[in-house]
């Protein structure tokens, strides 16, 4: 028994606390003032004044404690949050109470042991109710960004005291580089440079591959009828693939200890052209370091190239060309156009891509866009 009361009181200390308000002190002020004075004179309005304040006290204890008991969380983090750009979470406030209401919340979010303000307050959830609340957040660097915790903080029901209470409610939200917009030069070049690189083929699309003779099977709606009335035969149109242009990134991650803030700078061109060639509608292949995605489309082949740049570290070695870029010239698919980023002027790594594709600089680009 004495050993739960005593876990008890510890799980209390580490997820409560309370701390007189400026009101608060002056209140408890008057109130050993009026207490000294009923001790003096011995009168007996005085201690009914006394028990008075007394029970305001234990009254305010009470109903804050009813404020933050049976409440329940949940947080919903969105689908892809970007470095320094805006996100909204949603946050489900539930209260299980079956008579209390709840007044005066504030509630913050617990970041690396500190309390975060996201200007979320709640004013009144009756019982049995659900509230939603949405607060937006600016998270500045790539990677995984941890929420360890809620914290309730209230002053009701008289602003005598502010109450805390602490929950351990953990959230997880993978943090993407930041996408910036390419430079217009840029743009122009590699959109010039991936039409060369293609390759037509034969497959849905839109554009028109060739003309031949119909063959029975043959979609009628694909007859071309202005040559089909020309040649007096029946004509049908081929379609070339949409999908024929493909691009390998790569972004080596061994780099000196002096050009660890330049990498930053690299990882986030990557993105920004991981996006750009998304909307174009291009297959992506990533290489980062040792870590290849093989070539792809669509949304979640998108999302694991940016899980892949969002995760990855620099690391500073010895040989900073490794296997598999080495053997890059190699692996380069006919049609493929390849770019290789890099966050410092290496020497080995120029030498070794120098057939391989086209060398962006992460520093020129970047900065010449900021």
């Amino acid at each position: 028994m004495f050993q739960r009361l005593r876990e008890w009181f510890r799980w209390l200390y580490r997820y409560r606390s309370i701390r007189l308000t400026s009101e608060g002190t002056r209140y408890v002020l008057l109130t050993l003032a009026v207490g000294v004075a009923a001790i003096n004179t011995g009168n007996n309005l005085l201690y009914l004044l006394l028990a008075m304040l007394l029970s305001l006290i234990v009254m305010s204890g009470l109903l804050s404690e009813q404020s933050l008991k049976q409440l329940e969380f949940r947080r919903r983090m969105p689908d892809r949050v970007f470095a320094n750009q805006p996100a909204t979470i949603s946050l489900s406030i539930a209260n299980r109470k079956t008579r209390v209401p709840t007044f005066s919340l504030r509630i913050q979010d617990v970041v690396d042991g500190a309390a975060v303000d996201r200007g979320i307050h709640l004013l009144h959830a009756p019982p049995r109710s659900v509230t939603v609340q949405s607060y937006p957040i600016l998270i500045a660097q790539r990677g995984l960004h941890r929420i360890e915790g809620i914290k309730l903080l209230t002053r009701f029901p008289f602003g005598l005291f502010l109450k805390a209470a602490t929950l351990p409610i953990a959230s997880e939200a993978l943090v993407y580089p930041e996408i910036r917009p390419l430079p217009m030069s840029l743009v122009h070049d590699l959109t010039t440079r991936g039409h060369d690189q293609t390759v037509s083929r034969r497959g849905p699309g839109v554009a028109l591959y060739n003309l031949r003779r119909y063959h029975a099977g043959d979609d009628s709606r694909a007859i071309h009828w202005k040559t089909t009335a020309r040649q007096r035969r029946l004509m049908v149109r081929e379609t070339e693939a949409e999908d024929q242009r493909r691009v390998a990134l790569v972004l080596p991650t061994a780099v000196p200890e002096y050009a660890r803030p330049a990498f930053e700078q690299a990882v986030s061109l990557t993105a920004s052209l991981a996006a750009f060639f998304h909307q174009q509608g291009h297959a992506i292949r990533l290489l980062v370091g040792e870590q290849e995605i093989p070539a792809g489309t669509g949304e979640a082949h998108y999302d694991a190239i940016l899980r892949a740049l969002a995760l990855c570290r620099p690391v500073v070695a010895a040989s900073p060309v490794p296997a598999a870029m080495r053997a890059l010239a190699g692996q380069t698919v006919p049609g493929e156009f390849t770019l290789i980023v890099l966050s410092w002027p290496d020497p080995a790594v120029i030498s070794a891509c120098r057939t391989a594709g086209r060398i962006i600089m992460a520093t020129e680009h970047m900065t010449r866009e900021a």
